[in-house]
């Protein structure tokens, strides 16, 4: 699926959508400010500027949910983010660094040189855990 390129933030909104609908039955506006530690204001703002691109459903209840184009960008960057995060983890690097520099370095990297990462025999293994 090709998808236009979307703001950093709203990578980071989508991707933690998908991670807490990973953990909880239902995903609110009031989980993903707890779990960016954003303003509720501020993520307010944010699911409605999602729902008005496409990229997030909310229903009566205020339940948030993934459009399939939401959820494509969400699973994109949650896969950068736990290789990248699981590759410098195997060259050293502390787990709480290598997890903060994978969620700045997931937005910033081309698809060609993820692609060249994972296709690499030895960081091969790293994405298995997905």
């Amino acid at each position: 699926m090709k998808v236009m390129k979307i703001r950093e933030s709203a990578e980071t909104y989508l991707e933690t959508i998908l991670i807490l609908s990973y953990k909880n039955p239902v995903v609110r506006s009031i989980d993903i400010a707890n779990e960016l530690e954003y303003s509720k204001p501020s993520v307010s703002v944010a699911m409605k500027n999602l729902r008005e691109n496409g990229y997030v459903r909310m229903d009566t209840d205020m339940y948030i949910t993934l459009t399939d184009k939401g959820q494509f960008i969400a699973e994109k960057m949650y896969e950068r983010h736990v290789f990248i995060s699981n590759w410098l983890m195997s060259l050293g690097v502390d787990r709480a660094v290598a997890v903060k520099d994978a969620c700045r370095m997931e937005h910033i990297i081309s698809d060609e040189t993820f692609e060249a990462m994972k296709n690499s025999t030895h960081l091969g293994t790293l994405v298995s855990i997905l």
